[in-house]
């Protein structure tokens, strides 16, 4: 969110690369102050936001990490806010996991391929969008538990006149505890 109470994007320049890059293969344009600049468009949250000063050394902290792939930036990212959550779950970039993947003859084959190159999986979770294209019987056949399941986005105090759900974890981080985050993770249900 700007300090007007609209919601902004944060971005990261990438070097232009063809459309059909593998995202591993994807790098950042460093040539620009980025990090500098994210962490410009999070100064407004100072005078309003109770947990500003925690989010903005969590930042920092991710910040001062060199990086020249968004592969890094993301996996560090999330080992970053998953710890401070106090979320303790194994994290892995799966281009770097060498499985052999079937190639996807439909849309909902990919999500199949890649729970049988695991060969532990038994529940794959996908958001409701889905339930439109994948065939639940080509999961059932391979006794893999295919559920859709709907985030409840709660609302908190945003500081401001109207809340606006669905803004990034940033936001939410900004304006709640660990504790209240995690009760708000748990807000879902299975469709």
């Amino acid at each position: 969110m700007n300090h007007n109470g609209e919601w902004q994007y944060i971005k990261v320049p990438l070097i232009k690369c063809a459309r059909n890059t593998l995202i591993k293969d994807i790098q950042i344009n460093n040539e620009i102050e980025w990090k500098r600049k994210i962490l410009a468009q999070l100064q407004h949250y100072k005078k309003k936001a109770p947990y500003y000063t925690i989010v903005i050394e969590l930042l920092q902290n991710i910040f001062s990490t060199d990086y020249f792939d968004i592969v890094n930036l993301d996996l560090n990212t999330l080992i970053n806010v998953a710890d401070y959550l106090g979320i303790n779950t194994n994290i892995e970039v799966f281009s770097s996991m060498g499985l052999e993947i079937k190639k996807a003859n439909a849309p909902d084959e990919w999500a199949l391929n890649i729970c049988k190159a695991l060969g532990n999986a038994r529940e794959y979770w996908n958001p409701p969008g889905g339930i439109t294209f994948f065939e639940r019987k080509k999961y059932e056949k391979e006794k893999i538990d295919l559920k859709f399941h709907s985030v409840r986005l709660t609302e908190y105090k945003q500081r401001q006149t109207n809340f606006i759900p669905g803004l990034s974890i940033i936001d939410v981080m900004m304006f709640n505890s660990v504790n209240d985050i995690s009760e708000m993770l748990d807000e879902y249900e299975f469709i």
